[in-house]
Order: C-alpha cells, then structure tokens, then sequence
C-alpha cells in the first residue's frame, strides 16, 4: 500500500496549507422539472422527454474535471475515455457523431468527425459552462443530423446582468484553483470577471489554465505520457437593445497540446485484473494537438402582446475553426530504423464552419408552433506525410489524408414542432423536419491509388417525431414517444484515412448512404411523495436504413452500409430527502444491444462491443444546519462487461481486456464549507479503496486513491 501511504501524506499536507478555505454549498440534483431550452427550442418545464440538467455548481461540487466527465453520475451514460485528455460519452449505447453537441444552441459537430469515441467533446472548457442539458433519444426534428443517442447543449457563464441593480455600475469576479494528487499532480487556475450596468448590458471574460501531469492507480502506477496541458479563453457580451430584444455576441478559444493517446504506446505495460488482460502498447508515441474556437453573434426578441402572430424569434451567425493533428511514430524504440511497417506519420485537418440559424415561435390555435431554418458550411483543408525507409534510405512522401482535401460539406434543414393540449392534463408534440446535405472534395486518395481524384455526393432526408406526456399529479407526468433520427455521411464516412481500435487502418467510402433510426421511449418524472422525486424510462433504438459501420479485412477496416443494430435499456433515478440534514440519491442502467454488419466473418449478430455494463451509483448528503458544510459519500459501480464477440476484443485488446473489462465499485467523499460569502473550500477523496478499474471501452486506467482541492473566491 505505499502508492496509498504516499498519496495520504501529499493530501495531508496540501490541506495544512487551506484548511481556513472554502467553497460554495452544494446544489441537490432537481428531478422534477428542471428549466430547458435545449428540448424544444423554447423555454420549457414538463418536457415530454428524458432530460438532465447539470448546473456548474453541480460539477464543482463533484470535482467533474471535462465535460464528458460531468455525465458520469448520469443514467444511460457511459464515459469513455481513449485517453487521460480524451472523452467521448456514450449516450444510450451511441458515441462520437452519433450524437450532438451543441454550444448555446449552435452545432460544434462538424463534417471532419471520426466514428467512434471521439475526443471533441474534451474541446469545451467546463469551467465556461453555466449548465448543461442533456436531452437523451430526442431525434433529429428540432436539432437535425446526429441527434441519435443524446443532444447535449452546453450553456456558456455570462454576465447575469438582468439581476444586476438596474442601471447601476456593476463589477464582480471569481478566482479558483484546484490541485489532484494523483501520479504527477494536477494543477487548474480560472479567472473570470463580469462588468456592465444592471438591465441593460454586461461582459463577462474568463481564462483558465490547465497542467495535467501523469496519473498512477495501484496496478498500472504512473501512466506516463497521460498529462497534458490545456488552456482556454471566453468571453460573452450581452445587452438589452429595447423592451424585448436581447443581443448576444459570445466567442470562446481552447487550445490542447501533446495529448497522448496511451494505450497503442510503449508507456503502456498492459493490464492484468484477475485474469482480465489487456495488452501493452507498441508504438513510440502517438500525439494529439487540438485547437477549437467558437464565435457567434446572436439578436433575439419576445412580443409580450397577447395576440402576437410572431411571439419570439432569434437569429444566430456563428463561425468556428477546428485545427487538429496528429502524430504517430509506429517504431518501437527511438533507436529502431523506419521501415514501410514502422514509420513517421503526421496528418491534420483545418475546418472553418460558418453556420446561420433561424428559430420562430408563434402561438397558434391550441398551442405553439416552433419552427425554422438552419445552415451550416464547411471548408476543409487537410494533409498526410510519412516518412519511411527503403533499402536504408530515408524517404518523406504523401500519405493518407484524415479526409479529403479541399473539399466543402453543406448542411440544410428546415422544420416545425406544434405543441398543444388537446384535453386537460395531455400535452401533444409533433414536429417534421427536411434535410439537404451535399458534399464536394477536390483532393481523396483512395487506399492503393497513385493519384487524387474529385467527387460529389448529396442526400435528403425526412424525419419526424410524435410525444405526448399525462400530468398524473401536479409534480409528476409520464411521457412517451415515437421519434426519428438519421445521420447524413460526412467527410469522414466518405474520404477518411485514420487509425482505429489498436492500430487498424480505416477507410472511408464515398458511395455510403445516411443512417435512420427510429427510438421509442416511455417514463416517467416527478415527485410520487413528499420526500421521493424518481424519472425513470425504457427505450428501443433500432436502425431502419442501413447504419453505417465498418468491418475488418486483415489489419484494414472499411465503411459500409448495411448495419442491422438495436439497442434497449432501461433507465431508473431517484433523489430522497430524509430529513432536513439527509438526502439520499442513486441511479441504476441497463442497456443491451447487437448489430449485424454485411461481410463479417463469420455472419451472424454479434453484441455490439461497447455497450454500458450494468451500472449504478448511489450517494448520502449531509448538509449542516447553518448551510455552511456539507458531506457527501458515494459508491459507483458496474459489473464485468462481457458482452463482446472474440472478434472485437482481439482487434481492440490494448482497451478491451480478455473477457471483458472487469467489475468495479469505487467509493469516493465530497465536502464543500463556505466561510464567507466570498470564499470557499471544495475537497474530494476520490477511490477511496485505491481500486485498479477501467471505465469499459478506455484506452487507460482510472486513477487510483487521489484528494482534490478547489478553492473558490469571489469579489
């Protein structure tokens, strides 16, 4: 037990140093009827859908360090993490671009985004997140492409100047810094301040900071090259232009560098749980850089008259540049030659997205009608080098671009959602949606081919969805649904050239057409006594037009139609207040699915290999009588996950351990006490057992027994 000894003796001498500290209170988890936009487009409480909403008081307090992160106490999540710097929620069995992540309504998903867990999501600094929505199964009607598994909207910090004393001169701020013990330590800084005057308009600017060294647990110990550095910048103008009309101008900056992807590297020694064995690393280093910036201009307006043919509507301009690279040196030891199997390879892609959104909402006969237009346009630019030896001659020539280059994708959707009552208690929502997309590339390689060649392609879509929720009590509905979603191809299903699972080659295909699905989903939400809230749902998510996939041929997998999956589960949370001081929380999934891909070999269904195992967590809150502390204890856990086809597991075993990634539960403690209303402390004790466990699908274990210590002031 020494890695544990070690880490109690650096935890107790970094509290010496803040133990007259402190951060804000706690937030409980509010089940019942949480404020969100996301669902509808438009401010709603008794959303027909299963919704969770995340406050960044809620993430502090938990310690959440990404926003992929920030859904692991959520039900029917699964957080992948490829590495200690990449994350990529699985949302009801559906990862990458399969599922939708929109910042302040405005798509991040691009044209350039791989299959499978993805590390995008990483890109957004969680320290300029106000809250996030999470909208599970919802469809492709209200946000288009992508939206299969899960939206998730992150909603950025602001100035909150409409609470600001009107037409008063008003300045506040925060500082927060937050060290982790595990392996190298973790340090994180955020600065951020807002000015302005109360009512009619404010800045808000932040910066934050991020060293990540390397993180150990009791099996692995230190996994070194799993640190990286990351830095952010934000900014949001708001301002109130008339009685109704509110203008928006919002840039953000992420920038990411020397992320490692671990597992295919000789820093990884390989696992060994009980006889669940996942195999070292091979390669010299495999790096990542990631820029991302986001600016968007938005004018919105409410008529507050009663008979208004237009009641709101809000117009939304946005660009975003997305740079990223990679880097992967296949010899084994510097001292190795370069050879046509271990070689130099370096490829990045440039992606400038301009988008336009158009959303209206008029109150029509029975109810509201949401309805409107949204565009968005990329331009990408990319390239492949490779550098190899013939006969012990160095060479750097071309190699496989991530996508194509010089190459275009458009994306145009049109759509309305009716909201209405037909009788008492019932609330109806129907919606359509029409898609075009078309994408053009001027520069592709094809696998074997001497030269480049141009192509087009373009596809359609229509799409729809029909909800209904009952108001059992006043606090408590239960709702259901029939929604489609679909994805159009992207660059990547079309013209990609990248490595997947543990070092497989793949293959786009520009002859793919887009995946349909169609979910149903029955729940329910609300308050069945005093003390209980509960949401809890079923779900089936099936393929109805040829998913799209990828199947293996020796070390090469290639991208195909023809997809026949289904996934199900079962979804269940509950928050208990049992008395003033104690509450009691927890939540428990369970998620099943197969698929069959045309020439696989053998045939036949197989379980489709990263699907959630059975999962839960639970937790007790403590919180004083003054309010000024709290304390918490949780217990996560999933059972072995099992469920994967031989076939799978040896094509991923450097993440995906022999027979499956094994069973954990992990205890962990929070605690929060403010002293003042200026300054606060959070701690965390995070694995408290010091368990060796991997999240299934992962690339790296999870750290082994590690304090946090955020400290909050204000001004």
């Amino acid at each position: 037990m020494p890695n544990l000894r070690n880490s109690l003796l650096r935890t107790a001498s970094t509290m010496s140093v803040f133990l007259s500290l402190v951060p804000l209170l706690s937030e409980a988890q509010d089940l019942l009827n949480p404020l969100i936009v996301t669902a509808t487009r438009s401010e709603d409480e008794k959303v027909p859908y299963t919704v969770e909403k995340i406050s960044q008081q809620l993430m502090r307090d938990q310690a959440r360090r990404t926003i992929p992160e920030a859904l692991q106490f959520t039900p029917g999540v699964l957080v992948q993490k490829t590495t200690h710097g990449h994350g990529s929620p699985f949302i009801r069995g559906f990862t990458g671009r399969q599922n939708l992540l929109l910042i302040d309504g405005v798509r991040m998903n691009n044209s350039t985004w791989r299959s499978g867990p993805v590390q995008y999501w990483n890109t957004v600094d969680p320290f300029s997140i106000e809250s996030l929505e999470l909208i599970k199964s919802q469809g492709s009607v209200i946000f288009g492409s992508d939206a299969i598994g899960g939206t998730l909207n992150a909603v950025t910090r602001s100035s909150n100047f409409m609470d600001q004393t009107q037409g008063q001169l008003f300045a506040h701020g925060n500082a927060f810094y937050e060290y982790r013990t595990s392996g190298e330590g973790s340090h994180v800084g955020r600065l951020e301040s807002s000015v302005g005057v109360g009512g009619e308009y404010g800045l808000h600017v932040g910066v934050t900071e991020k060293d990540f060294g390397d993180i150990e647990d009791s099996a692995v110990g230190r996994m070194r090259g799993t640190g990286y550095e990351d830095r952010a910048l934000d900014l949001r103008f708001d301002s109130k232009l008339g009685q109704d009309t509110m203008l928006t101008v919002a840039s953000q900056y992420v920038d990411q560098d020397g992320i490692s992807r671990w597992h295919r590297t000789t820093n990884n020694p390989g696992w060994n749980h009980d006889g669940h064995v996942a195999a070292p690393g091979a390669w010299l280093s495999n790096l990542y850089d990631q820029e991302r910036s986001l600016t968007y201009a938005r004018i919105q307006q409410e008529n507050a008259e009663k008979n208004a043919l237009l009641s709101k509507w809000a117009l939304t301009f946005s660009y975003q540049k997305s740079h990223d690279s990679e880097l992967q040196d296949r010899r084994a030891n510097s001292a190795a030659a370069y050879t046509s199997t271990a070689f130099l390879q370096t490829q990045y892609a440039i992606v400038d997205t301009y988008g336009i959104d158009l959303s209206l909402e008029s109150k029509l006969g029975l109810g509201e009608l949401v309805y409107g237009v949204d565009y968005y346009h990329d331009e990408v630019d990319s390239e492949g080098r490779r550098r190899t030896s013939n006969a012990g001659t160095l060479a750097d020539r071309p190699a496989s671009r991530p996508v194509a280059d010089d190459a275009t994708y458009d994306l145009l959707g049109a759509y309305a959602n009716y909201t209405f009552k037909p009788v008492n208690r019932v609330q109806v929502s129907a919606g359509t949606r029409f898609t075009y997309a078309e994408a053009e590339w001027g520069k592709y390689r094809p696998s074997g081919a001497t030269a480049d060649i141009a192509g087009s392609n373009s596809w359609t879509d229509l799409s729809s969805s029909l909800r209904a929720s009952v108001d059992i009590a006043d606090d408590w509905i239960a709702y259901g649904s029939v929604s489609q979603s679909f994805r159009s191809p992207n660059l990547a299903d079309l013209t990609g050239s990248g490595t997947t699972s543990s070092g497989l080659s793949t293959s786009g295909s520009p002859n793919v057409d887009p995946e349909k699905f169609v979910t149903y989903e029955i729940g329910t939400r609300g308050r069945v006594t005093d003390q209980m809230q509960i949401q809890a749902a079923v779900f089936h998510t099936a393929s109805t037009d040829g998913a799209i996939s990828s199947y293996s041929v020796g070390t090469n997998t290639f991208t195909v139609n023809g997809t026949d999956s289904s996934i199900y589960g079962i979804e269940a949370e509950a928050v208990y207040d049992i008395d003033d001081h104690w509450t009691a929380r927890g939540f428990v999934t369970w998620q099943e699915g197969k698929d069959d891909v045309i020439n696989r070999t053998p045939p036949g269904e197989r379980w489709i290999d990263r699907m959630m195992p059975f999962s839960g967590s639970a937790a007790l809150r403590y919180t004083a009588s003054d309010t000024k502390w709290w304390v918490e204890g949780r217990l996560t856990g999933a059972v072995d996950a099992d469920r994967i086809h031989p076939a799978n597991q040896v094509i991923d075993n450097q993440r995906i351990p022999t027979n499956g990634t094994p069973a954990y539960l992990v205890p962990a403690i929070y605690a929060g006490y403010r002293v003042s209303e200026n300054l606060g402390l959070n701690l965390a004790f995070e694995n408290l057992s010091d368990t060796d466990h991997r999240i299934h699908g992962s690339g790296q274990n999870e750290p082994g027994f590690q304090a946090i210590v955020g400290l909050r002031a204000s001004w």
